[in-house]
């Protein structure tokens, strides 16, 4: 009785998911309707959605998402730079949030929109933050150089800007990390780590907690964050975890930067073949955003591995019943 109804649960659970995703995925087939305005703005639905993204509550974000790009757009009527701006970020979110869950066609139409408003916009922010979410998922299908121009291309907008602001430098520092993880993602080595020392250099300049409102929430452990996961994308592990070893929980301020961390650090102790370290750190992920181990492929990949080859390892029982718990959002 209780594997059926925990087999129940589930199947309720991923029903809703499935419904949500649909929904996104037909907001993403066509320019919706003219609306009337709401007592929200678009400034705080996109407030809102974001304070969603970085607690982790994936499902509560896709249920908004439909109305946060139907009242952008409506805005974006305007025809205001500053409207186009926000269109575009709401896009940029959204893209976002599909890459994470791991369904990137879709996420690919997103980040284009985001990449097409922001041009429109002629901010050089929001194009940073589009390129952004545009060459994460560029990298998914396997388009390395391509993911590689678009992030060079807005770093370059970005520095061009004159990095007068702290908004700009935040930009620029976010931009480096950013084109650094691609170029290491496609094996260019000396790049990578050259535009890693980059981003520590700008890092120096950085607060060690981002003001309220900013579009990119890059911090100085932020960047030493972005080493790790560098480390690991050239393939080394030992460098990956020198680079983590002064990480902590309190650095970071949302859920999901905290869980991030503790899956990039599990990444790399599972490249190293360590598979007590590796389940320590994502019962650590685990216990801050759940999301982050359940939503993310890449995540349940790893878990769904140790489990098979190190089954008595400790804490992996805990991890396997998170991957069944009701609500997971799995990707077919």
């Amino acid at each position: 009785m209780q594997r059926r109804s925990l087999l129940t649960a589930t199947t309720v659970g991923l029903a809703g998911s499935t419904g949500l995703l649909a929904a996104v995925s037909g907001m993403l087939t066509q320019i919706p309707d003219p609306v009337s305005p709401t007592g929200l703005s678009v400034d705080q639905r996109l407030s809102g959605a974001r304070a969603l993204f970085d607690a982790g509550h994936h499902q509560e974000l896709l249920a908004e998402v439909p109305d946060l790009l139907t009242y952008a757009h409506q805005a974006a009527r305007s025809h205001r730079e500053i409207d186009q701006a926000r269109l575009s970020a709401a896009y940029a979110l959204t893209a976002g949030l599909l890459g994470k869950l791991g369904h990137y066609d879709q996420a690919r139409t997103s980040a284009d929109r985001a990449v097409v408003y922001a041009e429109v916009s002629g901010s050089a922010l929001a194009g940073a933050a589009a390129a952004r979410e545009l060459s994460i998922v560029l990298r998914h299908h396997g388009e390395d150089e391509a993911a590689q121009r678009i992030s060079a291309s807005a770093l370059v907008q970005v520095e061009a800007t004159g990095l007068l602001t702290g908004a700009q430098q935040a930009a620029f520092a976010q931009m480096l990390c950013t084109t650094a993880y691609t170029h290491a993602r496609a094996g260019d080595r000396s790049e990578a780590l050259e535009l890693m020392r980059g981003a520590a250099r700008a890092a120096r300049d950085l607060p060690q907690h981002v003001p309220p409102g900013r579009l990119f929430a890059i911090t100085p452990a932020a960047v030493q964050l972005y080493g790790v996961g560098v480390h690991w994308a050239l393939g080394d592990a030992g460098a990956a975890l020198e680079a983590g070893n002064t990480l902590h929980e309190s650095q970071f301020a949302t859920a999901e930067r905290k869980g991030r961390m503790h899956t990039d650090l599990a990444r790399a102790w599972w490249q190293w073949d360590k598979p007590q370290q590796t389940a320590d750190a994502l019962l650590g992920a685990l216990r801050v955003s759940p999301a982050e181990v359940r939503d993310r492929p890449a995540i349940r990949k790893i878990v769904t591995d140790l489990a098979a080859r190190h089954p008595h390892t400790s804490g992996v029982d805990s991890l396997r019943a998170a991957l069944r718990q009701r609500g997971s959002l799995r990707t077919a």
